[in-house]
């Protein structure tokens, strides 16, 4: 079994997490640039097994999608191009930012540590896969 890998798919940077290869743990992976993203999956998929990815799908409250949307579907149409065997799947992101910061503020963390963007980023891309992956044992 390969491992699920989630995006937080921002313009400017973009959040990613993994599991383990049993699909078992969602873990923080890294912060990416977007315009650095597909090549860091290249090199991500080629030293791991990786079946399946969850995008996030940002939607406000009442359920519109947010401009980043158009972004995301152009990312997503070249991703199946370069690798079609991997399984795109998509997840709503509602409070997922909201709820990074909480569980950051409560980590610890200094206040200088808490306000990096990236790791709101990718603690928001965790819990986009931890979702996923409890939507999938139900």
């Amino acid at each position: 079994m390969g491992q699920i890998l989630a995006i937080d798919y921002g313009k400017a940077r973009c959040g990613l997490a993994v599991t383990d290869d049993m699909r078992i743990i969602a873990s923080a992976l890294q912060t990416v640039e977007t315009k650095f993203l597909m090549g860091f999956l290249k090199k991500y998929f080629s030293e791991n097994k990786v079946e399946d990815i969850v995008v996030g799908l940002p939607t406000d409250l009442k359920g519109n999608l947010s401009e980043v949307e158009t972004d995301i579907l152009k990312f997503i149409e070249s991703f199946k191009i370069e690798f079609p065997a991997i399984q795109v799947h998509r997840l709503d992101e509602r409070f997922t930012s909201k709820m990074a910061s909480f569980f950051i503020s409560q980590s610890g963390k200094s206040k200088k540590q808490r306000q990096e963007k990236g790791l709101i980023d990718r603690v928001s891309a965790t819990i986009i896969l931890q979702n996923f992956l409890e939507q999938r044992t139900r």
